[in-house]
């Protein structure tokens, strides 16, 4: 049979003859065919496989070769021996070399068909040996790819142990002097197919053997450190690093950097070699890696390494850019190196002359990525030209070039570049704030953004700075029946006597956060605090029922009603026939959250035609002020002299309309102060109140059905607070919904917030009866569509005049079946949450809080405040009626505005960052950054001399004078929390000490940001730390 084959290959019979005749002989195996016929037929298959002159003749090998093997098993494995197999690989076979893959890929074929053999384990015993020899000879890229298919396949023919080990960095070693000389585009994605192969090979190793994969990143770290002038090691080594953990880059980063045993000169060579891995295609992480390495060479401050590298490598990483299938990650690299290289523009100007022929490129190459990625490339470009602003004769054609895309705003410029900047990698390079040192100067502690959460941390930040209601939850008994409640007080006590400087808030997180919140998205502050005063209330509330004797329950708070111009309320409204808020004791079956956030309002519906009167009393724990409609709409003036409040906004504001007038947005631009469009003074938070509490007139699609007039009529609804809160919450509907985008858009219209204001009061004197309750409780709808439905339904200017009298008599008639008693109640301001940004889904929550040092937390005694206005007058009742700013006779004023310690009075509560600030700070913040405004609002009521309004907290001995002390449980958990930190300095004092400096280069951390926007919001924190070489502009913000 095999004379025949033999005969037949080399015939000159045609090709559809010769595999018939084939066919025959693969057919013939299976029947007996003598032990020498089958080493005959064995012997020449084998010589067709590896020296047949063509492809058919080693096709015909393969086929008759497989077809006896799987036949005739016993007498193959006396062919196939581990001798043979020795000889194949030691000395080739015949002319054929050893190193040839035909040999590789012939055993490879063998052991296929030996598989269930017992003496293909010997074999395997064999491969593993020669297999490391192999690779210690540096095969090229095509045996070794080739090898890699056949171990990947047989992993039995993997060396073992240590063995394996030294195979690995044997590999990688071999990896390391592979090199591509070919021009074409097919041997070049040949060349990248076979390292991808090997590449492949290692990850299976690691994944199999993961003691295998230090010391495999320990050879690799050789190799590219390496000074050796003659050696030059490939760049196909990048392959390996998509095969690399990424959770491993902080300990291994760490490590490397930390190694006082690497010489600088070797980490520059090796941190060079990777930036050239950016050459790869293919590869992942590359970036990631690199940019990783920049940053822990900072944190340890080696930032001669740092500039040497980046003045070095700025080209050819800027030169990455033009092949789109390294660009992406090239940017991230050179994003990194030039944001990050604050002290000289050098290696910026280095790459200006190509950025224009780079632009043009982006523009016409017709790629669907380039847009995208021009906008980043510009962004970039507009981040360093505004960082080493000077050179117009550099930057004018640059800025002709990008024209026409967008720039970025300045507040986002100055967080890049602050949060890039070398020194502030110190922080953001450990986990957590392991670096800081200790708490700022304010002696107050900062929370840890953990990933978009500045919502909660602002919120948390405002709760904590109202000084009652802090005491009281620190001084609560609480069992594992109040899991919120619980995780608020430990999380207080945190804020209170950690020593970190920040404090993360995961499990304060996890438990509060709503389930529709997408975790690490950015969310609504005012929708949190709503949600979490309803959950303690709620969870105070389900105690009381289940352990009091005879149960006072309140409805649950209805979250979901749709009317957005009514407050929240802790439980549903009551009639205001009930009896009048009188002084009640601690116990009186209220929760804390109603004690401390929770007022009444009254809203009453008076028909224009009969004059009958509807009222219905409804508790709220937050106002939500909607902005005004223009001016020119029309609608009723306050009453009273010119200097009194004014009820309406100015013509500037756009509050009213779902679209935004033409030119309304704010555009930030550097420097620009907001300017209103009208001469008029900008709105104020009186303003939006008064606008809150005006008479709404109900006509049209919003008529009124009257019980006594059975029918639609014209109506007129009024709203008067009938209790005071001791902590008023403002919201500011600030998103409006624009119906033609589709889109919420934010009015960036500035609100000018006075430190006191006095709130109208109507006290009831007696028990009341309504004509009718009809009405149905206001509450509070999701910000959605809060800031249309909220909007007052004013009179036209032509009906004014006409219901003058009716209104006037109307009002008069509810005053005086009601019984009350107007009073002017006075708050001071406590918080202010601020939102930077232009719309509801992105920007980023900061806060500021009253730093009152007073023993009971009241720093302006009620007896002293005065209206702004006049009250000599005789015009004192029409102010009471209005909420309008108060004030503080000089003799018991502030401090001086420009005092040292009246920039000591507030404080700036920015993630983890805390530091002193001033009220005209908290004023001005608008006017400097337009993005930033205030959102939510917290007064504190001041209680007046010999009264006490509504049974407030004072009454049921809410006040406490002192902080209390901590029960055990907290402070034990404090006093673990601070030893392990304590820990956490001492072993990073000994890292450091270890560190030898690698640079004479000082760093001055900046002040006070009372001239910068706020920081960032990200997992690093807001910002901190210094600012860089401080040598070309102030950057920390």
């Amino acid at each position: 049979m095999d004379k025949i084959l033999e005969g037949l290959v080399s015939s000159d019979h045609s090709v559809p003859v010769k595999r018939a005749i084939v066919k025959k002989v693969v057919e013939a195996a299976e029947k007996e065919v003598s032990e020498e016929q089958c080493q005959a037929l064995f012997t020449l298959t084998t010589r067709l496989i590896l020296l047949g002159e063509d492809a058919f003749q080693r096709q015909i090998g393969f086929q008759v070769l497989e077809a006896y093997a799987r036949y005739h098993r016993p007498e193959f494995e006396l062919f196939f021996s581990k001798d043979f197999v020795l000889g194949l690989l030691q000395q080739g076979y015949v002319q054929l070399d050893r190193k040839d893959p035909a040999i590789i890929d012939y055993i490879h074929c063998c052991l296929r068909l030996l598989i269930s053999c017992p003496s293909v384990l010997e074999i395997f015993t064999v491969v593993q040996v020669e297999v490391l020899r192999m690779v210690c000879e540096r095969p090229e890229p095509a045996l070794c790819a080739h090898l890699s298919t056949l171990l990947s396949d047989f992993v039995q023919c993997i060396p073992r142990d240590k063995s394996g080990v030294l195979f690995c960095q044997q590999l990688v070693r071999t990896i390391s002097y592979f090199h591509c000389f070919a021009s074409q585009e097919r041997e070049l994605r040949e060349y990248v197919g076979q390292v991808t192969k090997v590449s492949t090979l290692l990850q299976n190793i690691w994944k199999a053997d993961p003691a295998t994969l230090l010391p495999s990143l320990q050879e690799v770290f050789a190799i590219i450190s390496s000074t050796d002038p003659s050696f030059d090691p490939s760049i196909a080594l990048a392959s390996l690093v998509q095969h690399i953990p990424v959770q491993m880059i902080t300990v291994l980063i760490k490590s490397l950097t930390t190694d006082h045993n690497v010489k600088d000169a070797s980490m520059t060579k090796a941190l060079c070699r990777m930036i050239d891995w950016l050459s790869w295609p293919l590869a992942q992480h590359v970036d990631t890696w690199v940019i990783a390495l920049l940053k822990g060479l900072a944190a340890v401050q080696k930032f001669t390494i740092l500039i040497d590298v980046t003045l070095l490598k700025i080209d050819l990483v800027f030169n990455r850019l033009w092949y789109p299938i390294v660009r992406q990650g090239a940017l991230a690299v050179l994003s990194h190196m030039l944001l990050s290289f604050q002290h000289s523009p050098e290696a910026f100007h280095l790459v200006v002359p190509h950025v224009v022929h780079l632009v043009q490129s982006l523009r016409t190459d017709g790629l669907p990525t380039s847009k995208a990625f021009l906008l980043q490339f510009t962004e970039l470009i507009h981040c360093m030209m505004y960082q080493y602003s000077g050179f117009p004769d550099l930057y004018d054609h640059i800025l002709e070039a990008i024209k026409d895309l967008p720039k970025p705003g300045e507040e986002k410029i100055k967080l890049v570049l602050n949060q890039s900047a070398w020194t502030s990698q110190s922080n953001s390079f450990a986990s957590g704030p392991l670096r800081q040192v200790g708490k700022s100067e304010t002696g107050k502690t900062g929370l840890v953004n953990l990933g978009n959460t500045c919502f909660l941390n602002s919120i948390i930040q405002t709760l904590f700075m109202a000084t009652d209601f802090r005491r009281h939850v620190l001084s609560l008994h609480l069992n594992g029946s109040n899991p919120l409640m619980k995780k608020l007080q430990l999380l207080f006590a945190f804020l209170a006597h950690t020593q970190r400087a920040a404090y993360a808030p995961k499990n304060f997180l996890e438990v509060s956060r709503p389930s529709w919140f997408n975790a690490g998205s950015q969310q609504d502050c005012s929708e949190y605090l709503r949600f979490l005063l309803d959950r303690l209330h709620e969870e105070e509330k389900t105690l009381q029922v289940l352990e009091s004797v005879k149960p006072k329950v309140a409805p649950p708070v209805d979250t979901s009603s749709k009317d957005p111009a009514g407050p929240t309320s802790p439980e549903n409204g009551e009639e205001s026939s009930s009896a009048p808020a009188e002084i009640k004791p601690e116990d009186d079956g209220r929760t804390l959250i109603e004690r401390a956030f929770g007022g009444k309002l009254i809203t009453g519906i008076r028909c224009m035609q009969c004059n009958g009167i509807s009222e219905k009393e409804e508790p709220f724990t937050d106002l939500s002020l909607a902005f005004c409609p223009s001016a020119s709409q029309g609608g009723p003036q306050p009453e009273g002299p010119s200097e009194e409040p004014k009820v309406l906004c100015q013509g500037s504001v756009n509050g009213g309309s779902e679209i935004p007038e033409p030119g309304s947005a704010k555009a930030p631009a550097s420097n620009v102060h907001f300017v209103p469009v009208t001469n008029e003074p900008p709105l104020s938070v009186p303003d939006l109140v008064n606008y809150f509490l005006a008479p709404e007139i109900l006509d049209e699609e919003n008529a009124y059905f009257c019980e006594k007039c059975s029918s639609l009529q014209r109506a007129e609804r009024t709203m008067k607070v009938v209790s005071a809160p001791e902590y008023l919450i403002i919201t500011l509907l600030r998103f409006s919904y624009d119906a033609k985008c589709h889109v919420r858009r934010k009015i960036l219209d500035n609100v000018t917030i006075p430190p006191l204001m006095g709130l109208p009061v109507h006290a009831p004197l007696m028990p009341t009866q309504c004509s009718s309750c009809t009405s149905s409780p206001l509450q509070v709808d999701s910000p959605e569509s809060s800031e249309n439905l909220a909007k007052k339904l004013k009179p036209s200017q032509k009906d004014e005049e006409e219901e003058e009298t009716e209104r006037i008599a109307g009002a008069e008639q509810i005053n005086t079946g009601s019984e009350m008693s107007l009073q002017s109640v006075p708050y001071v301001l406590s918080s202010v949450v601020m939102h930077s940004g232009i719309s509801s889904e992105s920007g980023h929550y900061y806060s500021y809080g009253h730093n009152i040092n007073g023993a009971d937390g009241a720093q302006h005694p009620a007896n002293h405040f005065a209206h702004k206005e006049d009250l000599g007058n005789g015009d004192s009742e029409c102010s009471l009626s209005t909420c309008s700013a108060l004030s503080i006779p000089p003799e018991q004023g502030d401090t001086l505005p420009n005092s040292g310690q009246e920039a000591r009075d507030w404080l700036l509560f920015n993630d983890s960052r805390v530091t002193f600030t001033s009220f005209q700070s908290v004023q001005n913040i608008t006017n400097r950054f337009p993005k930033d405004t205030a959102y939510v609002l917290m007064y504190r009521k001041q209680e007046l001399p010999g009264q006490n309004i509504n049974g407030g907290l004072m009454a049921n001995g809410m006040r406490l004078s002192v902080e209390p002390p901590l029960q055990k449980e907290l402070l034990d958990a404090i006093i673990k929390d601070n030893k392990l930190y304590l820990q956490e300095q001492e072993l990073s004092a000994r890292t450091q000490a270890l560190q030898a400096p690698s640079s004479s280069c000082s760093f001055r951390p900046n002040g006070s940001d009372d001239n910068n926007p706020p920081g960032s919001c990200g997992p690093s924190g807001g910002g901190g730390g210094g600012g860089g070489f401080n040598t070309i502009s102030r950057l920390v913000f």
